[in-house]
């Protein structure tokens, strides 16, 4: 009995080891496959569906991410009003129109209507008419970086209000509009963020590209609004490049240093728009 014992304790970290699972370098999913989830924004009128992070069964492996999904709102329905001390969200209709209670003003809100919503600032959506669909984003702000105390109203900005242009690096195949970026910057519409890099919208011509690439300091998410082709996450058989279809509904996270690109299908008037959002990853506090 007591060499059993002793054979098990010495075998056991070897045990541990080979059950140990590897943590993948993207993650897929499926809007209309998403299943509802209880948060601290549910009420019996509005229904939250996680794509990445809070909700979903692989959050631990996002580093800034905080949450990435989809609220829906009954009609004449609302969510609970939350505020996050550190914590800044971005909001993006897809469908419908409603209203930004933000702070003790109450603001419109219609399809591809996108805003920010700073940290500390008490906030919430409703809805008063047919179903209101808005994709909500969510970045843990660490301890070290500083806030600045004047809390702004927010800025909603129309996605047609936003210019298309080309930009630097990439192929003239694909067209971007830049929607948020840092605080400071004068490159997109709304320079508000702490985490958040960039948020914004690409217009891929038939059988256009952004060319695969990585972030080696980013997270990066994309949702394919409308439109087929293939999505590039991760290596694939040669190391570069691995190719899976895609279609509107799918969306993609990428671990920082995943490769990440979008080809969109050649045939003619095969158009394709993917909103895409990147974040810095907090370094570890030793740092």
């Amino acid at each position: 009995m007591l060499r059993t014992l002793i054979f098990l304790l010495l075998i056991s970290p070897y045990l541990a080891a080979q059950e140990r699972t590897v943590d993948p370098t993207w993650l897929r999913r499926s809007v209309p496959q998403a299943n509802e989830s209880q948060v601290d924004i549910s009420s019996p009128t509005c229904h939250y569906k996680p794509l990445f992070g809070e909700g979903d069964k692989d959050n631990r492996i996002l580093r800034g991410v905080s949450r990435f999904g989809e609220i829906t709102v009954d009609s004449n329905g609302s969510c609970h009003s939350v505020s996050y001390d550190r914590r800044e969200e971005l909001y993006f209709v897809l469908q419908g129109a409603g209203t930004l209670n933000y702070g003790s003003q109450s603001h419109a809100l219609r399809a591809n209507d996108f805003t920010y919503v700073a940290p500390g600032v008490q906030h919430s959506v409703a809805n008063g008419s047919n179903s209101l669909r808005v994709l909500v984003m969510t970045f843990k702000i660490p301890a070290r970086v500083g806030l600045v105390s004047s809390v702004p109203q927010p800025k909603i900005i129309n996605l047609d209000e936003v210019k298309e242009q080309p930009v630097e690096g990439h192929p003239l195949s694909v067209l971007y509009k830049l929607l948020v970026g840092p605080r400071g910057a004068t490159r997109d519409s709304i320079d508000d963020a702490y985490i958040v890099t960039s948020l914004f919208w690409m217009d891929f011509a038939p059988g256009g590209t952004n060319f695969p690439h990585h972030h080696e300091t980013a997270e990066e998410i994309y949702l394919v609004i409308d439109g087929e082709g293939d999505m590039v996450a991760g290596g694939g058989m040669d190391g570069i490049e691995g190719r899976f279809a895609a279609k509107a509904g799918d969306a993609y996270y990428f671990r920082p240093n995943c490769t990440v690109g979008f080809y969109n299908e050649n045939k003619p008037g095969a158009k394709a728009h993917i909103l895409a959002v990147r974040s810095r990853i907090p370094l570890p506090e030793a740092d």
